[in-house]
């Protein structure tokens, strides 16, 4: 069965071939491998264009480029591409392992009566060396754990779906530049659709590294999950057979956003308490033992700060009417 695996980039050039090499390393074959350029500045194109796959009659590489409209387009340039009764997706800085194709396609024909239209594996977090990057590679360890065999998400980084169901549904939304593999995941699902999760088919992802760069991003996905809640409720979606399949946030973001309104309430507390201390000295003091108590807190007050500032952003688009947000 040909299998087609897809990755978009946009100025990406130092993890190009990493990625591409850990594609063409897989022990399924035959194998198509489209790799699209969202309009980099860099030399993200040059790069997959130079790259080198091996020469097998049964491996093939298509390069493919775009302006910058947008990972849903650029998957979406590749879906209409692609020839393979599947479609793999992956992310530029990920490193899927040799077998994560040939674990997920184990699944296949899936459970009596089910409509398998994707599978989805698991992403491991390299823990690199910072608080920033441990941390994240211990939140989606410990949300996968939980996780159960039948999801609501087939992840970007680490996921596969059926070609025929993914064409006609219309792919991926072009307005929608994060979250698009909640969204068209939903859409799967409301279309009669049953996503397995497969945890041995492993993915790789670099670590996630910076402060500035974790909390945009935190607060992007919770701009883009208010999105989600707004267009297909907060209880999550129904499927065919009229059972309800919750939201699958991969996120400690739930408990992480308590944080900041726990400050306001022991602050409001300790106000009424002793309502002549200076607010400021009691808020401060108040950060100092949550500091002492709570591991990693100065990050995760943070993070609460992003989740709450994306979410009113969020609020603020559905009260607007506006679409997408890159």
């Amino acid at each position: 069965m040909l299998i087609t695996i897809t990755v978009c980039a946009r100025d990406a050039e130092y993890w190009v071939k990493d990625c591409l090499s850990s594609l063409c390393a897989q022990d399924h074959r035959p194998l198509q491998i489209i790799a699209v350029d969202d309009g980099s500045n860099d030399s993200t194109l040059e790069q997959m264009q130079s790259f080198l796959p091996p020469q097998e009659d049964d491996i093939e590489l298509l390069v493919l480029s775009q302006g910058r409209i947008g990972l849903s387009s650029g998957r979406n340039r590749a879906v209409n591409a692609a020839a393979g009764e599947w479609i793999a997706i992956t992310d530029i800085d990920c490193r899927p392992d040799p077998h994560w194709i040939s674990k997920m396609l184990s699944q296949l024909p899936g459970p009596d009566g089910e409509n398998i239209v994707a599978l989805t594996g698991r992403t491991v977090f390299d823990p690199g060396l910072t608080r920033i990057s441990r941390l994240r590679s211990k939140s989606i360890e410990k949300k996968y754990a939980v996780r159960d065999k039948s999801v609501s998400l087939a992840n970007g980084p680490c996921s596969m779906f059926r070609a025929d169901m993914l064409r006609s549904i219309g792919g991926f939304s072009p307005d929608w530049f994060h979250a698009e593999d909640m969204e068209v995941s939903l859409r799967m699902i409301q279309n009669g659709g049953t996503i397995l999760y497969v945890p041995e088919a492993t993915v790789q992802h670099v670590a996630e590294e910076g402060l500035l760069r974790f909390l945009k991003k935190r607060y992007r996905d919770a701009r883009a999950h208010f999105r989600i809640i707004k267009r297909y409720g907060l209880r999550g979606v129904k499927t065919s057979r009229n059972l309800m399949v919750k939201h699958d946030f991969i996120s400690d973001g739930a408990v992480i956003s308590l944080l900041l309104p726990m400050l306001g309430l022991w602050l409001f507390a300790v106000k009424l308490l002793w309502p002549d201390y200076p607010t400021v000295a009691i808020f401060c003091m108040l950060v100092e033992i949550l500091l002492l108590v709570v591991p990693w807190s100065r990050i995760r007050i943070l993070w609460s700060a992003a989740i709450w500032l994306g979410t009113g952003r969020g609020i603020i688009d559905a009260i607007l009417g506006r679409a997408g947000h890159r």
